[in-house]
């Protein structure tokens, strides 16, 4: 049997256990004949025993190849697991047809196999209720995606790095259990979308994210519980859309994030605890569309490389401990580049530039609780007083960096239509990394 093909060795299966099911029913039947003991004219005569009843239970000859069998059976064991199913999803797990009826479950034939398998699981807002996954997602050795947004799995995260082909993995919006970031993720070599928001991840994010993923495209650990530094490693990672929101993170936003000036197109610093000066760097991220780093305590002035921020949609530095002037040239990226909403709310900013005034009355510029003379709701004169009083001293540790890195060469920029053609379009822009913010 070695040297036939999985279809063969299946046929060969089946031939076999009809087989040997019609022999037992011969050797049955002749048991009830000669069984009977007495004279040949009052001979005792037992009735042969019912046959069992016929199983519901699909045979593995019944499904179109054995991974697909395998799969069936590892489904059968979750389905016991799952003690609430509101929308009746596991009612169709059911039968041999799990590319075709069985809900959440798609097929595919991996590479270099020529068997279709188990390739997706989507479970996306089913509100399934099972206290463990383990078992199910690593028992599908075939598996290359695992989609459970809005759903209500427990336990840990299932060890994935043996599946070979995975490479999307969505647990956001569960119940996974209270655990520092599952470091065997940072097996999935072929990872291009990590999302585990909205759970209760505590501990330090491992430097490994941001160098463990060659191809990915997408990290979403928002809404959990990390707490200490940011690896200083993270702009090395080729990520476009990275969210670190509504966690706990504290220290300086690192510099290397100017490695991802190519390649980085929305981040959320959002609501963490993060300190030190506004990083220059951030200026850098050529290709960047949102940069949101509000509710934190970062301080300083913000540097004049904000001005390259062509092609950035929406700036977001709220309520920090920032100050100085708003710089002319940043305000001018409404005009010169695509910016449709600058957000410099609850900070300790003391002037505007000219072109900043046009912006507030177009309602792309929020200054309000700042130190602003002549703008509107404003911070009282004391309470601004009593912030320059305390921190005069720090300022000196975050120096003005005049510096505009993109007057140092100027193509690769947009025209000035362009970016307004682009600003009035990002109106209707459904930007990932603020999606990420709800479950």
């Amino acid at each position: 049997m070695a040297g036939l093909p999985g279809g063969g060795r299946l046929a060969l299966f089946c031939v076999l256990a009809v087989s040997c099911i019609a022999l037992a029913a011969r050797t049955s039947d002749a048991t009830g004949r000669d069984a009977g003991v007495g004279t040949d004219k009052h001979p005792i005569r037992y009735a042969a025993p019912p046959p069992p009843p016929m199983s519901s239970e699909p045979r593995a000859c019944e499904f179109e190849n054995l991974r697909l069998y395998k799969a069936y059976l590892v489904i059968k064991k979750f389905k016991k697991t799952v003690t609430r199913d509101p929308k009746g999803v596991t009612s169709t797990w059911t039968g041999t047809d799990l590319c075709g009826s069985y809900k959440g479950f798609f097929c595919e034939r991996p590479r270099n196999i020529p068997d279709r398998t188990v390739a997706s699981v989507d479970f996306n807002g089913y509100q399934l209720h099972a206290d463990s996954l383990q078992g199910f997602v690593d028992g599908l050795p075939d598996l290359a995606l695992f989609h459970a947004n809005s759903n209500n799995f427990g336990g840990a995260l299932p060890n994935l790095k043996k599946l070979q082909y995975f490479y999307e993995l969505d647990v956001s919006n569960n119940r996974l259990a209270p655990a520092p970031f599952p470091t065997d993720v940072l097996g999935l070599a072929n990872a291009t979308f990590i999302d585990i928001r909205f759970n209760s991840f505590f501990g330090e994010l491992p430097a490994g994210i941001f160098s463990s993923f060659p191809e990915v495209q997408a990290i979403f650990v928002n809404n959990n519980q990390f707490s200490g530094n940011l690896p200083d490693n993270l702009g090395d990672s080729p990520v476009n859309y990275l969210s670190l929101a509504n966690n706990q993170f504290t220290g300086p936003i690192p510099a290397s994030i100017a490695h991802a000036a190519d390649t980085l197109l929305e981040v959320l610093f959002l609501n963490n605890m993060l300190s030190g000066c506004l990083p220059y760097e951030l200026g850098l991220l050529a290709q960047a569309t949102v940069i949101d780093a509000g509710t934190n305590r970062l301080t300083g002035p913000i540097p004049c490389s904000y001005a390259c921020l062509r092609n950035v949609e929406q700036l977001n530095l709220a309520d920090n401990l920032l100050y100085g002037v708003v710089p002319d040239a940043l305000c001018r990226l409404a005009t010169d580049g695509h910016l449709a909403n600058l957000t410099l709310s609850g900070n300790y900013f003391t002037w505007l530039g000219e072109s900043c005034w046009d912006l507030i009355s177009e309602g792309k510029l929020n200054v309000d609780r700042n130190c602003i003379p002549y703008a509107p709701n404003q911070r009282s004169y004391e309470e601004c007083a009593e912030f320059f009083h305390e921190n005069w001293t720090k300022m000196t540790t975050c120096p003005v960096n005049f510096h505009v890195p993109c007057e140092d060469h100027h193509e690769g920029y947009g025209s000035v239509d362009a970016g307004r053609e682009e600003a009035k379009a990002a109106e209707e822009y459904q930007y990932r990394t603020y999606s990420a913010l709800k479950p």
